[in-house]
């Protein structure tokens, strides 16, 4: 059976070896270059934080090239697969293959598979090394490459209702029951209209509500500010609607990721963007099992035609217009205009039968 799938063990291993050191060999230039140019665009900033150094620079290498190596992974299978078809041609090594009986699809097997591990090491990458450094970055970001405080606010300018009041909290900082609101302000209403103003510099969850600290209450109607220590809001409202508001797919492994659409959908807040940032988890990986196909119109033909840059361009442009409809597909995912599933998995399917059509229509 795997001989009518594969061809011989020394071809898989020699295609499937060209394709893996020329693809590392594309993606390691990329990032080279691409983390040069970024370096000297943010060098400025890393630099005019006070005390910042050579240490911090290096910091930042360390925490952009994961990003970098995770966005233009995809980019490098493609541009690999079209450098490896183009030599086997220009050695006349696919005529030699399909002269001894070998098919399309046999000599497509072994990069495929080789882009199949490349899609699983590329998951693994994703999830447990370039989401913690998104977030480790982001968070340096906002603090102008300074220092970063301990217990970072996990969101800014919450804002969420209770019923008729609305509550705003500045910063917050934990989970669950450990979570801190830092400068609060409660507008109670009743039936739209403006009653108090409640204000407290900070606020956690008890038993019966969230305890309030420092607190100042303005009466509307009688014009009055009262002053308390310590006060309890006897509202309904849990941790997650604070904690949850923030949440970046990129910044959270797939099952983190999972358990935080679970909070969102449990505290009816909309979840559209992060289901599709979540299938995109897998879909996104994958491109690199599609690109060898998607090239393959760049290995055959050549002896007929010769014409291996007009080939070699047309196998780019298949691939580059796949980039482009996932990055469009995933705008309109995030914006609600495509469901989560359509929005992350629709270009893969289509730009797959595409290639296998042109595949089976020119050579098999």
């Amino acid at each position: 059976m795997l001989t009518q799938v594969f061809p011989s063990r020394r071809i898989a291993l020699y295609t499937a070896r060209m394709f893996l050191m020329r693809s590392l060999a594309v993606l390691a230039a990329l990032v080279v270059i691409l983390q040069s140019l970024d370096l000297l665009g943010e060098s400025g900033r890393i630099l005019a934080a006070p005390g910042n150094g050579d240490a911090e620079l290096w910091r930042y290498v360390s925490l952009r090239v994961p990003q970098l190596v995770s966005r233009f992974l995809p980019f490098s299978v493609l541009l690999g697969t079209l450098i490896t078809f183009a030599t086997l041609s220009q050695h006349s090594e696919v005529v030699a293959m399909k002269a001894s009986g070998i098919s399309a699809h046999q000599i497509l097997t072994p990069l495929i598979v080789a882009g199949a591990f490349v899609a699983l090491a590329s998951f693994a990458f994703n999830d447990m090394i370039v989401t913690r450094a998104t977030a480790t970055l982001s968070a340096w970001e906002a603090a102008d490459y300074g220092r970063v405080p301990p217990g970072r606010a996990g969101a800014s300018n919450v804002w969420v209702r209770s019923g008729d009041d609305l509550v705003r909290a500045l910063t917050v900082t934990g989970s669950g029951a450990a979570t801190r609101l830092n400068g609060v302000t409660v507008y109670e209403r009743d039936a739209g209209t403006l009653r108090a103003i409640v204000t407290a510099d900070a606020a956690q969850p008890d038993g019966s509500g969230w305890r309030l600290s420092n607190v100042r209450r303005f009466d509307v109607a009688a014009g009055a500010v009262t002053r308390q220590d310590f006060a309890v809001l006897p509202a309904p409202l849990t941790s997650d609607q604070f904690t949850l508001v923030d949440v970046d797919a990129d910044e959270q492994p797939f099952a983190v990721l999972r358990r935080s659409l679970g909070a969102l959908r449990a505290a009816d807040r909309p979840t559209n963007a992060l289901e599709t940032g979540l299938w995109h988890k897998i879909s996104g990986p994958l491109s690199s099992v599609l690109m060898p196909l998607l090239a393959a119109v760049a290995a055959f033909g050549l002896a007929r035609t010769g014409q291996l840059f007009l080939r070699a361009v047309i196998g780019m442009g298949l691939g580059f217009t796949y980039f482009v409809a996932d990055n469009f597909a995933l705008a309109m995912g995030d914006l609600g205009a495509y469901p989560p599933l359509l929005a992350a998995w629709a270009p893969f399917f289509l730009f797959l039968l595409i290639g296998e059509t042109v595949l089976i229509r020119t050579e098999e």
